[in-house]
């Protein structure tokens, strides 16, 4: 019975299972599952893994509605996102482990609006990109399986909790071109999408969970949210310098982020340790946070992705990839829309970039 293959394909690229499509600026701090099945450690034992996750947003839409004329008419934001995760959990006997997740990261962003300032106002008539590269918030956490594994085989529950620290780069400075005094370039901090960490410590749970109809056939669910208490970092974003009404959005909020994944999965028996996966995926920033204020900017909004995965486990080594693909983007109204909306007695809503799918692959070892 391929008793590895039921987590793993519930955990296939959960080591950057919290990652943006785009402007919705969800960071890097991977909800990395333990990639072992209860009944296969019962003893001591090391695990590490490394995976990456790759998109392109260029997709801009406020609430649900996709703003079509910005591909027309090349005014597009266009984000690159490459991240490296490399995760090292210890188990320590079959209920519990504990985990440590650090992902560097690699973010471009090309736009027009951000460059090219004359006589105070931006003429949005010159592309330019900013960048950023660095390691990433770091994330520790603890898991138990809730269930006895002698006892329950066919379904079990994972409960994770840990801490996210800021280590990641939340004032990250890369060239604005024609932005200074008589057209010069100017160092300033990147927009808030492409930043390296958010600036907040904060506390994350997760809950996993499989049950097997047969010993090849069953279901997994994955719930991952990070609650930052922090309101905002004190990094400056600019936006007052677009209009005096986004003076309230000047600067970065720390949000909260959340995930939510579930499926089937499939382990074919006449191909050792194949499996394949496929299921719904559920990513975002939320409005409001559990704990603290939830001001200043910030572009909620959530994404809902198909996702379909494959496994391939041999001996020691299991090689994982998945490929969600977004099927609904909805840029939410902020708090500062809100504020904005009451001022100026009209509906206000920001945009958002998103990709149109996600690449995710990776490679786990025990030893």
């Amino acid at each position: 019975m391929k008793k590895i293959i039921v987590l793993l394909s519930a955990c296939i690229a959960m080591n950057n299972a919290v990652r943006s499509q785009g402007c919705v600026a969800i960071k890097g701090n991977g909800a990395s599952c333990m990639m072992v099945h209860p009944e296969e450690s019962s003893k001591a034992g090391w695990q590490f893994s490394t995976s990456g996750r790759y998109f392109k947003s260029f997709r801009h839409f406020s609430g649900t509605e996709e703003n079509k004329q910005r591909l027309i008419d090349h005014s597009e934001v266009i984000n690159h996102t490459t991240v490296i995760d490399l995760a090292l959990t210890r188990v320590l006997n079959d209920r519990w482990s504990f985990m440590i997740d650090v992902p560097i990261i690699n973010n471009g962003r090309s736009s027009l609006y951000e460059h090219g300032l004359v006589n105070g106002a931006y003429i949005k008539k010159e592309r330019h990109s900013t960048h950023s590269f660095g390691i990433g918030d770091v994330r520790v956490a603890a898991y138990r399986w809730m269930l006895d594994p002698a006892k329950s085989k066919k379904g079990n529950i994972q409960l994770g909790v840990g801490i996210k620290l800021a280590t990641g780069d939340y004032d990250y400075k890369d060239y604005w071109y024609n932005v200074g005094p008589n057209g010069t370039k100017e160092l300033r901090t990147v927009d808030q999408s492409i930043q390296l960490g958010d600036g907040g410590t904060g506390f994350t749970i997760e809950l996993n969970t499989f049950y097997n109809f047969k010993s090849n056939f069953g279901v997994y669910g994955n719930f991952y949210y990070l609650a930052n208490p922090r309101e905002q970092n004190g990094t400056r974003t600019y936006r007052e310098t677009l209009t005096p009404a986004l003076a309230n959005e000047a600067i970065m909020s720390v949000p909260d982020q959340y995930m939510v994944r579930a499926g089937f999965n499939y382990s074919f028996n006449h191909i050792k340790g194949l499996s394949l996966a496929a299921g719904a995926r559920l990513e975002g920033i939320p409005v409001n946070d559990l704990i603290g204020g939830s001001g200043d900017f910030r572009r909620p909004g959530y994404i809902w992705s198909l996702e379909p995965s494959v496994n391939y486990a041999i001996k020691n080594v299991n090689l994982f990839a998945s490929v969600p693909v977004a099927l609904y983007r909805n840029r939410t109204q902020s708090v500062t829309d809100k504020e904005n909306s009451i001022k100026r007695g009209v509906f206000v809503r920001g945009d958002a970039a998103f990709a149109d799918y996600a690449i995710n692959a990776g490679i786990s070892f025990k030893f």
